[in-house]
C-alpha cells in the first residue's frame, strides 16, 4: 500500500470509503471526549470527509492528513473554500478558516508537529491499513501525540478470510494490543451493521460490527 496506490485509487474515483454525510457515531460519541472550544483535532488520512467541517462547526482547529493532492483539492473545492498553500518541512499545508490539511505522508510527518494536537479522529485511517502497517502506524503517529491527548477510533470487524481489505478487519484484541499500555482504551459501542452495507453482505461477509473507542495518551 504505497502512496501510488491510494493516488491512483483517487484517480480512478474508487474511494468506497468517503460518506456523503457527517459520521452518526462521531455526532453521538464526540461529546465523551469533551473536547474545548479552540482544541486542535488530528484527522489522519481525511481525506474529503464532511467529518472535518463538523469538527471546525464544534469549535476546534482541524488538522487533516492526506497524501493524495486530488483529495485534497476536492475538499476545499466542495466547501467552496479557497485555501492558501504554504511548504512546510512536512508537505505543503493547505489553510481555510479552521481547517488545515497536511499533503503528506502521516508516517513521515514530524512529531513537533503533532505536539499542539490535543485530539484525534481515527474513522478511516487504522482500517485502511494492512495488519503489517498497523503496527508501524501506532507506533509512529500515535506515539508522537502529546501526553493526555484523547482519541475516537471507529473501527470494523468481519472475518477477514471472507473479504480482503481495505478496509480491514481489527479486532478490540488487535486494538487493546497496537496502543496499550501507552493509551487507556475504552470501548464505547460496539453494533451490527451488515444490514446497512450491502456490499459486504454481497461479497460473502456474514458478521460486520463497528466498534467505537474513547483512547487517552498515559504516557
Amino acid at each position: 500500500m504505497e502512496a501510488d496506490y491510494w493516488q491512483g485509487r483517487w484517480r480512478r474515483g474508487e474511494t468506497g470509503w468517503h460518506r456523503d454525510e457527517v459520521m452518526p457515531l462521531l455526532q453521538k460519541h464526540w461529546p465523551a471526549l469533551r473536547a474545548e472550544k479552540g482544541a486542535s483535532v488530528l484527522v489522519p488520512l481525511c481525506g474529503k470527509t464532511l467529518d472535518m467541517p463538523w469538527l471546525a462547526s464544534a469549535g476546534h482547529k482541524v488538522l487533516g492528513i492526506e497524501l493524495a493532492a486530488q483529495a485534497v483539492g476536492e475538499f476545499f473545492a466542495a466547501q467552496g473554500m479557497q485555501a492558501t498553500p504554504r511548504a512546510t518541512a512536512d508537505g505543503l499545508l493547505h489553510t481555510a478558516g479552521d481547517i488545515a490539511i497536511l499533503e503528506a505522508d502521516a508516517f513521515e510527518v514530524d512529531e513537533a508537529t503533532y505536539a499542539h494536537c490535543r485530539h484525534v479522529y481515527d474513522r478511516a485511517a487504522l482500517i485502511a491499513l494492512p495488519p503489517e502497517l498497523r503496527r508501524r502506524y501506532a507506533e509512529t503517529l500515535y506515539a508522537r501525540l502529546p501526553t493526555g491527548c484523547q482519541a475516537l477510533l471507529i473501527t470494523l470487524e468481519y472475518p477477514q478470510a471472507q473479504k480482503s481489505g481495505p478496509p480491514f478487519s481489527v479486532t478490540e484484541g488487535e486494538v487493546r494490543a497496537l496502543f496499550s499500555p501507552h493509551w487507556e482504551v475504552e470501548l464505547l459501542e460496539r453494533r451490527d451493521i451488515l444490514d446497512q452495507q450491502p456490499s459486504f453482505a454481497a461479497q460473502g461477509v456474514t458478521t460486520l460490527h463497528t466498534a467505537v473507542y474513547r483512547m487517552r495518551k498515559q504516557r
